[in-house]
């Protein structure tokens, strides 16, 4: 049976960052277990294909339950199911919340607030900026586009026409206002946290990386976690923890593994007959996702260059990613030729759940984000339409603006809005919350990220978040994880 001292599950963001910086420390030795494949097509190399990667065989292809906020529809929630996670899959932004967004988090634990994340955020990665806010040696290159389009330049003169300030760094002293986006991109190539973490540790003796390789339960000799069962292509095999397994599945994956392995809800577990090792209530709770819908105009001239950058808007909980490219929902036809302002509400006060479909882990969870569920994330999201208009409708943009296609210029009244938010909005793919941390003993992991109720685990991902924040989650994950490994390990260097 073989042995190791940290066994991590999922190869994600979080997962590639805390294998490389457990490994560090000779003494350590690292298991690595993704389900997932540990290359795949093409295509992830290039930041502007993310959309043809969703809902392909290196996704999850997680579908919600229909959702009574979007006209009952189901919606794929894509999360990356390959070495890097969604890391390898997403569209490669590479912007924090604000400050005030951590801050807030110290309410539910002390020590996540922005002062002590600020040094993690520093730490994973490279970037030009206030070297005191940025950082100038970590893993993950973080570079702003060098390509400039006329029609971009239009779109960023247009917001600025509208009245939002400029700021020259979304992640530095200014995080809000109209900025140009930062990604994960090295001349031109996507750089995924399995590039920048898992790369240059792979030929450490002390860390073995798994793949096609799915955990179905954590074991445990009554609460002490002992290692986890995995299913192989050679068949299930079991590994053993000397110290600790860290669960880094995801949003989605790691609640749903818990539950597998009896730590949720007592009265669920019961129902699909699984046995109850820790009632843990808010297991698969607190599920919420930024939610996204926009303005999509035909453009005069051709098709330009793929380009975004961000309007967020100070004291608005909406984020604005205006781009040179049509970006619409699948369920509406959008021209061919034209470009977006697309409207994300950052902080919603809806929330869902993750439950198990039955007792076997192999079967996909339920996943309930209960999208618009609240009114006032209705209300926030259909002024955030107008916001967008507002923009386009600058004259700086006279030249490119053939017409608006979605939501169309007929859709005036509040309730015209709703119906096509209802018919047009989608998510963001930034699922977190369901293993939320806090100080309380409801929490699901206390402030240094271990599991309650057990010994020997952790979960360090996106789950883990107690509150939305106002940007993408993918820097966000790299601090928390940056952290987690000081945590686990604070004898590593």
């Amino acid at each position: 049976m073989p042995e190791f001292d940290y066994i991590i599950v999922g190869a994600g963001t979080a997962g590639c960052v805390l294998a490389a910086r457990l490994s560090e420390n000779p003494a350590n030795e690292v298991l690595l277990v993704e389900a997932g494949r540990p290359t795949g097509p093409p295509a992830i190399r290039t930041w502007y294909l993310w959309p043809t990667l969703a809902g392909s065989a290196i996704d999850w292809c997680h579908w919600t339950e229909p959702q009574p906020g979007l006209a009952d529809t189901r919606l794929l929630l894509s999360q990356g199911k390959i070495l890097g996670g969604s890391s390898t899959t997403n569209g490669t932004m590479h912007v924090r919340g604000r400050p005030a967004d951590y801050d807030a988090w110290a309410s539910f634990a002390r020590g996540w607030d922005h002062a002590t994340l600020l040094p993690y955020f520093r730490r994973s990665e490279t970037a030009v900026g206030n070297p005191g806010l940025r950082g100038t040696d970590g893993p993950m290159q973080v570079e702003k586009l060098p390509l400039r389009t006329d029609l971009g330049d239009a779109l960023h003169q247009a917001a600025l026409d509208a009245g939002y300030p400029s700021t020259d760094d979304l992640n530095g002293a200014q995080p809000d206002g109209v900025g140009w986006n930062e990604h994960n991109v090295v001349a031109g190539v996507r750089q995924s946290a399995a590039d920048a973490y898992l790369g240059p540790a792979r030929g450490r003796t002390n860390l073995t990386v798994l793949t096609d390789a799915t955990v179905r339960w954590l074991q445990f000799a009554y609460r002490q976690c002992t290692g986890v069962l995995v299913q192989t292509a050679d068949g299930p095999q079991t590994f053993t923890a000397r110290i600790e397994v860290v669960v880094a599945a995801g949003a989605i994956g790691s609640p749903h593994l818990l539950m597998a392995s009896g730590i949720g809800p007592a009265d669920h577990l019961r129902e699909r007959g699984v046995s109850v090792l820790v009632d843990a209530p808010q297991v698969g709770g607190n599920l919420f996702d930024h939610v996204l819908s926009g303005v999509v105009y035909q453009s005069t001239g051709p098709q330009q260059e793929p380009q975004t950058f961000v309007v967020r808007p100070p004291s608005s909980d909406v984020l604005m990613v205006a781009a040179t490219v049509p970006n619409h929902s699948p369920a509406l036809a959008g021209p061919i030729n034209g470009y977006t302002i697309a409207v994300g509400l950052m902080r919603p006060l809806s929330r869902g759940t993750v439950r198990l479909a039955t007792a076997d882990p192999t079967q996909r969870p339920l996943v309930n984000p209960r999208y618009l569920s609240e009114k006032d994330d209705i209300d926030r999201l259909v002024r955030g339409l107008e916001m967008a208009r507002e923009i386009g409708g600058q004259p700086a943009l006279d030249d490119w603006r053939k017409e608006e296609v979605l939501p169309g210029p007929d859709v005036r009244t509040y309730d015209d809005r709703l119906r096509y938010l209802q018919r047009s909005a989608t998510p963001f793919f930034h699922p977190a919350g369901t293993c939320r941390l806090g100080d309380d003993p409801l929490s699901v992991v206390d402030g240094e990220l271990r599991l309650r109720g057990v010994d020997g685990v952790r979960v360090v991902d996106a789950s883990v978040m107690p509150a939305p924040i106002c940007a993408n989650t993918n820097a966000t994950v790299l601090a928390i994880a940056e952290r987690a490994a000081d945590l686990i390990d604070p004898t590593r260097f």
